[in-house]
């Protein structure tokens, strides 16, 4: 390994850990302000009615969703769907941190509640309030500059704290 992989290793690390903690930070505060839509169909329902509203489409698998053919031709369809309207895209591993970010459960609950889907979550940025966020910013410019080195959907790992 030269200098050079090990240097750029290291800022790649360091800038991963950055987004990382600017998407938890994002959803967070997205939550808060009622500017998330969670699960596949939800997601895909917003988009149809109202896709200039959303800002960042979060795809979100851990190792064991891999072979679901179906949920990767879902997240093929919402991929083209989003660069066709230009909307920033995130693949995301490390569901059950996710799931602690939002405050769900990651498994069924003693009421046999089953836990949301977060395999898709959208960001939504309405017209009339409009969402402002250091987080979303940042988040922004990195999907920007993955699009730039002609990684159209980068992909971010969430740790468990």
């Amino acid at each position: 390994m030269t200098l050079e992989e090990v240097v750029g290793c290291n800022v790649t690390d360091k800038k991963m850990e950055t987004v990382s903690q600017a998407l938890e930070e994002l959803l967070a505060a997205a939550q808060r302000q009622d500017c998330l839509t969670v699960g596949v169909y939800e997601s895909a329902k917003l988009m149809n009615v109202d896709p200039d509203s959303v800002v960042l489409c979060v795809l979100a698998t851990d190792e064991e969703d891999e072979d679901d053919i179906a949920l990767q031709i879902h997240f093929t369809l919402i991929q083209a769907f989003c660069c066709d309207n230009d909307i920033n895209i995130l693949r995301v591993s490390g569901l059950r941190r996710l799931a602690q970010v939002l405050g769900e459960p990651s498994t069924a609950d003693s009421n046999a509640n089953e836990p949301k889907d977060l395999h898709c979550i959208l960001v939504t940025n309405p017209q009339c309030q409009p969402f402002k966020c250091q987080a979303l910013q940042d988040v922004g410019e990195y999907c920007e500059e993955s699009r730039c080195k002609n990684q159209w959907v980068p992909c971010v790992s969430l740790q468990e704290r």
